[in-house]
């Protein structure tokens, strides 16, 4: 029903802008495109400013040149990216651009627009319309719709004779008060007071050093992909719709916070245990026979109304849960949650939104004072579904700013090469949300792994790591540190068998590649029961009790 009402708003101002040439007979537009920037060719967005920080410049895919916009879309912003240039009054125009995406629009504030859906090739839009008789200048924008995913915009133009900017020659003030409001071990927060301008402030620009990182509309704005425990010096300058800019800022310098992730030394050794079922073993117990110090405690669910609970069912404290991590603590030891898995009753798919979704993480946060949290994203309901791909990315983006050393973990299937579709999808929603994921981790099993499962699992990583590398710009030695294998022990559902001499092989190949987590599914199983099939509490071959945590417990990266 949105996109029906925004249809009329498009169709009435067309009818506006008509009549308004019907008063005054427009002058001729010259065909030239008095946009800046207008391809992104430049990579960066300025003179565009995006709501919410939501766009970036990509490589791929783009229409003309090499560089395109991704808006990253959420289920609260449509990605609105704008510019405001100036135009000659009682003059027709024509707004142009290609677009690819779920409903992307592209118009003129207060005025014409229109859309289209086209999420596997660019298709252009063009958008016709006549300024007022003593309009000067008009800001144009492209966006997608609410929750459809991210969508990619490029080579707009706008057809017309310039406004004549000399007539504008006065700069903005100067932004004051610029501070530093938080900070982690890869992203500032910044605000600062708003500039003033004879015309009108339409954007600033954020500065490291000599270089600009963002364009921004607001009077903050949060940089992300910095290095950990590294000094950072940033200014802001002002902007107007004739282009004048204003003078830097006061400098405000920041020092990153000492990371752990981030390619800065994050190691989680974390096998997978469950207290709902499959005959739990002692934790401690475990912990005692085998060295390990990490458990992924498995899982996290909604009980309703976007209320975590363990298994969906079980309260959040005062449990056997709340117990169980306790006395793992008291060993020594220490826990990272996991929410989701394959099935149950999901908050990343029930949470209304990606607000609502930080909101039940931070319950689980604060309630454990936890250090990690992984979000173990399956089956349509959320790793198949971009909508919700992208509410829990931009949901941990949002603790990780508002809990400084906190790392964020996404777990995901995979095919034998690497990621799959909704896997690379996941990866470049990550990049272009900047929500700042610490590791990548991928499951390789049930994935068509047949007999070679320690091949298989290093080709698959292998492919995670080309992956991590186009998408962030990463070395090979960087992106290795974002990445996470979770196997499962034993027989899988298809009847993949990794033993304990694989999975040791798995972990040294782990090792000497440094990688970030190594996990598996589950301590429950880490039992022999040779001939007993695939079930909760056993492997299904022959072991000796507690081999495959004990063979995870020398993971050191």
């Amino acid at each position: 029903m949105g996109r029906s009402r925004r249809a009329l708003v498009a169709v009435l101002g067309s009818a506006a802008l008509a009549l308004a040439g019907a008063l005054a007979v427009p002058g001729t537009a010259h065909a030239a495109n008095v946009l800046s920037n207008p391809g992104f060719e430049s990579g960066s967005l300025s003179p565009w400013s995006c709501s919410g920080n939501l766009g970036s410049v990509v490589s791929s895919p783009v229409h003309g040149g090499s560089k395109a916009l991704a808006g990253a879309v959420t289920s609260s912003d449509n990605a609105q990216c704008t510019q405001t240039v100036s135009v000659q009054p009682n003059t027709a125009y024509t707004l142009s651009g290609w677009v690819r995406g779920s409903y992307v629009y592209l118009g003129v504030d207060g005025g014409a627009s229109t859309w289209t859906s086209s999420p596997s090739t660019y298709s252009q839009l063009k958008v016709p319309f006549t300024t007022g008789a003593s309009q000067t200048s008009v800001k144009l924008y492209v966006h997608g719709w609410y929750a459809q995913g991210t969508y990619y915009a490029d080579d707009i133009a706008l057809d017309g004779p310039g406004g004549g900017n000399s007539s504008d020659t006065q700069a903005p003030s100067a932004p004051t008060n610029l501070t530093s409001t938080g900070k982690t071990s890869s992203s500032v927060s910044l605000s600062w007071s708003a500039a003033s301008d004879n015309v009108g402030v339409t954007g600033y620009d954020v500065y490291s050093g000599g270089n600009q990182v963002l364009s921004v509309s607001g009077t903050s704005a949060t940089v992300g992909g910095l290095s950990a425990s590294t000094a950072y010096t940033f200014t802001v300058k002002a902007r107007d719709a004739a282009g004048n800019t204003s003078a830097a800022s006061n400098s405000v310098s920041v020092t990153t916070s000492a990371g752990s992730g981030s390619g800065t030394g994050f190691k989680q050794a974390a096998p997978y245990l469950y207290l709902g079922w499959g005959d739990p073993p002692s934790a401690t117990s475990v912990m005692s026979a085998t060295g390990i110090k990490w458990y992924t405690m498995a899982f996290m669910l909604d009980s309703g109304g976007c209320n975590p609970a363990w298994d969906g069912s079980r309260a959040l404290t005062g449990g056997v849960d709340q117990s169980t991590i306790n006395q793992i603590r008291s060993a020594g030891g220490d826990i990272v949650p996991s929410f989701g898995g394959w099935q149950g009753s999901k908050l990343g798919a029930n949470c209304s939104s990606a607000g609502a979704l930080a909101g039940a993480l931070q319950k689980v946060i604060d309630a454990y004072s936890l250090k990690a949290i992984d979000m173990d994203i399956e089956n349509t309901d959320e790793f198949e579904n971009e909508a919700v791909q992208a509410r829990i990315l931009t949901a941990l983006k949002t603790v990780k700013a508002n809990n400084p050393g906190l790392k964020t973990i996404v777990t995901f299937g995979t095919s034998t090469t690497g990621p799959t579709y909704y896997g690379n999808r996941l990866i470049e929603q990550a990049k272009s949300l900047d929500a700042g994921i610490d590791v990548f981790t991928i499951m390789p099993f049930d994935f068509g792994g047949g007999s070679d499962m320690y091949g298989n699992t290093v080709n698959a990583a292998e492919g995670l790591k080309a992956k991590l590398k186009s998408t962030f710009g990463w070395d090979d030695a960087t992106a290795y540190s974002h990445i996470g294998i979770s196997g499962m022990n034993g027989l899988s559902d298809q009847q993949e068998n990794t033993t304990p001499a694989i999975w040791t092989s798995i972990r040294d190949w782990a090792n000497s590649h440094h990688i970030a987590r190594l996990a598996y599914w589950a301590v429950n199983r880490d039992r022999p029961c040779a001939g007993g099939g695939v079930v909760s509490n056993c492997s299904g071959i022959s072991q000796s009790d507690w081999q495959f945590t004990s063979i995870t417990a020398g993971f050191t990266g």
